[in-house]
C-alpha cells in the first residue's frame, strides 16, 4: 500500500481543535486548583494578642541565633508568623480537617463521572458532553464565594458538583483525539492539548496570590469570580468552533479529512455500539495504564492540593512569594511537556524505537526521576528552600515524561474506545486526589519539616511501584479486542484500496456521499463488481451496506 497524502498539522483543523482543548484544560485546572491558594487567605490565622506579639519580637531580636536562614522565627507562635499582617486576616475559622475535606471534595465528585462520561463521549460525541459540563464548572466557580459565606457545607456541595462536571474532561478529550489524531501525531497532539494542565496551574498559583491581597470581594472572592467568567466565555467558543469528528467539521479540507480517517484505519468508528468490557478488564496493557495513571496522579495531586501549604508551613514563603514559586514547577512542566510530545513522535517516525518501547521508556524514566527528586525534596530544610523549589521543578519535569507514556497509551491500545479507557484509568487516577490531601494533612499535624518529609517519601514509594508495574505489563500496539466488529469488516475491504499518492487510477473505497458530491453517478459500481475485485464474501458486503444507509461504493 502506498504512502498516504499527509495533510500538514500546523494551522489544520486538528491543530485548532487541540488548541481550543488546550485552553479548555487551562480553565479546568483554574477552577480545580483555585481553592488551594484561596483557602490560605480565606481562613483565620492564629490569634495573638499585642503584648504576646511584642514579647515575641523582643525575644527574636535578643536571640537572633535562633532565627532561621529564612528570616523568620520558628517559635511557639507557629510557622511563618512574622508580622501582624499575617494574623487573623481570613474570614473563616476552619480547622485542618475541614480544609483537607474541602480540597478532597472535588475528587469525590470527579470519580463518579469517569466511566459513564467515557461511554457517553464515545457514543454521542465529546464536544457536547464536555461543553455542557464545562458550563456547569463555570457556574459552580461563580457561586462559590456566596456558598462559602453562607455555610461550609454548601461549599462542600459546590466543590462536589464541580468535580462531577469536570470529571468528563479527560474521557471526552480522549474520545475526540481518538477520532482526530493520526497515529504518528498522537503524542504531539495529546502533549500540546495536555500542556494546558501546567499552564492552568501556573495561571492559578501566580495570579491567585496577587488577587488574595489585591483583588475585590476580600481578595479571595475575585479568584472564583474571574475563574467562572473566563470558563463561560470558553464554552461559547468551544461550541462554535469544534466538531466531534473530521467528517462533521464545517471547515475541514477534504485532504485533511481523508488523511485523518485513512491513517486511523481499523481503530476508527463513529459511534460505539458494542464495548468488550470483559476483554478490557483482563487486558494486561490496560492494567499497566491503570497503575501508571494512579501513581503519576498521586504526586500530581499531592502537589496541586498541598504545595501552597508546604511552601507556607515548611519553607516559610509569604503569600505573594508562595503563589509565584508554587507556579514555577508548572512552568518547567509546560516546557518539558511540549518537548516530550515532539520527541516521542519523532523517535517513532524515524523508526528508532517501537511504540511499545517508547511508551515504556518514557514512563519508567518518569517514575524513576520522580522517585529520586521527590526524596531529595523531603530532605530540604527551610534554610534550603530555594533548592527545594528547584528539585520540585525537576519532579514536575520528570512527571511530564508521562505525556509520552501512559497518558497517550489509551490511543495506542484502542482509539475507538479511548474515551472509555481513559474513564476507567482516570477512575483509579482520581483516588489519589481524594486521599492525597487527607494523607498530607494527617501526616503534618504540627506543620513541621520532618512531617512534610514523610509526605514526600510516600510519593517516592508510589512512583517506584509504578515504574516496576508499567515496565512489565505495558504495550503500545492496537489490541485485537479494540477493533469494533463492524469496522473490522469494512476495513477488510477498504484497506487494500486506501487513497494514496501512488495508487493506480482504478480503485474502490467506501465514502459518504456528503463528502463526494463531485463523483459522477457513472462512477458507481455494483456490489457484485466489488466482490469480484476485492474477493470478499458478498454477505459481508451486504451487511456493510445495510449497517449504514449513507454508505455508497465508488470507483475512481
Amino acid at each position: 500500500m502506498g504512502e498516504l497524502m499527509k495533510a500538514p498539522m500546523l494551522f489544520s483543523q486538528r491543530f485548532y481543535m487541540s488548541l481550543l482543548a488546550f485552553i479548555g484544560l487551562i480553565m479546568v485546572y483554574v477552577t480545580r486548583v483555585n481553592i488551594s491558594v484561596a483557602i490560605l487567605c480565606m481562613i483565620k490565622n492564629p490569634v495573638v494578642n499585642a503584648t504576646l506579639l511584642n514579647m515575641s519580637s523582643w525575644s527574636n531580636a535578643e536571640n537572633s541565633s535562633k532565627r532561621t536562614a529564612c528570616g523568620e522565627g520558628r517559635d511557639s507562635l507557629g510557622a511563618g508568623l512574622s508580622n501582624k499582617s499575617e494574623l487573623q486576616t481570613g474570614e473563616f475559622d476552619w480547622d485542618k480537617l475541614t480544609r483537607s475535606e474541602l480540597l478532597s471534595m472535588y475528587f469525590y465528585g470527579y470519580i463518579i463521572t469517569q466511566i459513564p462520561s467515557g461511554w457517553l463521549a464515545s457514543r454521542y460525541g465529546g464536544k457536547r458532553v464536555w461543553g455542557v459540563n464545562m458550563l456547569v464548572c463555570g457556574i459552580c466557580s461563580l457561586v462559590s464565594p456566596i456558598c462559602a459565606k453562607t455555610h461550609v457545607y454548601l461549599l462542600y456541595f459546590v466543590r462536589f458538583v464541580l468535580g462531577v462536571a469536570a470529571g468528563v474532561t479527560f474521557p471526552c478529550l480522549h474520545a475526540l483525539l481518538g477520532k482526530w489524531a493520526p497515529p504518528l501525531e498522537r503524542t504531539i497532539l495529546t502533549a500540546c492539548t495536555f500542556s494546558g494542565i501546567p499552564i492552568g496551574n501556573i495561571v492559578t498559583f501566580s495570579i491567585s496570590g496577587v488577587l488574595c491581597q489585591s483583588g475585590f470581594d476580600n481578595g479571595w472572592g475575585s479568584i472564583f469570580y474571574l475563574s467562572g467568567i473566563f470558563t463561560v466565555l470558553w464554552v461559547i467558543a468551544w461550541f462554535l468552533m469544534t466538531a466531534d469528528t473530521p467528517a462533521q467539521h464545517k471547515w475541514i479540507s477534504e485532504r485533511e479529512r481523508v488523511y485523518i480517517e485513512s491513517s486511523i484505519g481499523k481503530g476508527a468508528v463513529k459511534k460505539v455500539r458494542f464495548v468488550p468490557w470483559l476483554k478490557m478488564f483482563t487486558s494486561r496493557p490496560l492494567w499497566a495504564v491503570i497503575v501508571g495513571h494512579f501513581c503519576s496522579n498521586y504526586l500530581a495531586y499531592t502537589l496541586i492540593t498541598s504545595l501552597p501549604t508546604f511552601m507556607k508551613e515548611s519553607l516559610n514563603f509569604d503569600i505573594k512569594q508562595n503563589g509565584v514559586l508554587s507556579s514555577l514547577p508548572y512552568v518547567c512542566q509546560f516546557v518539558s511537556t511540549v518537548s516530550v510530545g515532539h520527541a516521542a513522535d519523532l523517535i517513532r517516525q524515524r523508526g528508532w524505537m517501537s511504540t511499545t518501547n517508547v511508551r515504556k521508556s518514557f514512563q519508567v524514566i518518569s517514575f524513576l526521576g520522580i522517585t529520586l527528586f521527590v526524596s531529595i525534596v523531603g530532605l530540604m530544610r527551610c534554610e534550603q528552600r530555594h533548592i527545594a523549589v528547584l528539585f520540585l521543578c525537576l519532579c514536575t519535569v520528570f512527571n511530564s515524561l508521562s505525556r509520552g507514556g501512559y497518558v497517550v497509551n489509551h490511543l495506542d491500545l484502542a482509539p475507538s474506545y479511548a474515551g472509555i479507557l481513559f474513564g476507567i484509568t482516570n477512575t483509579a487516577g482520581t483516588i489519589p486526589g481524594m486521599i492525597a490531601p487527607i494523607i498530607a494533612g494527617a501526616l503534618t499535624p504540627n506543620r513541621t519539616a520532618d512531617e512534610w518529609r514523610i509526605v514526600f517519601y510516600v510519593c517516592a514509594a508510589v512512583a517506584a511501584f509504578g515504574a516496576v508495574v508499567y515496565f512489565f505489563l505495558a504495550d503500545g500496539e492496537l489490541q485485537e479486542w479494540a477493533v469494533p466488529p463492524d469496522v473490522k469488516i469494512k476495513m477488510d475491504i477498504l484497506e487494500p484500496h486506501m487513497i494514496t499518492k501512488d495508487k493506480p487510477p482504478s480503485l474502490t473505497t467506501l465514502l459518504t456521499p456528503d463528502k463526494v458530491n463531485h463523483v459522477p453517478e457513472t462512477a458507481k459500481v455494483s456490489a457484485q463488481e466489488v466482490q469480484q475485485e476485492n474477493e470478499v464474501d458478498s454477505e459481508k458486503l451486504q451487511e456493510i451496506l445495510k449497517s449504514d444507509e449513507n454508505i455508497k461504493i465508488y470507483r475512481f
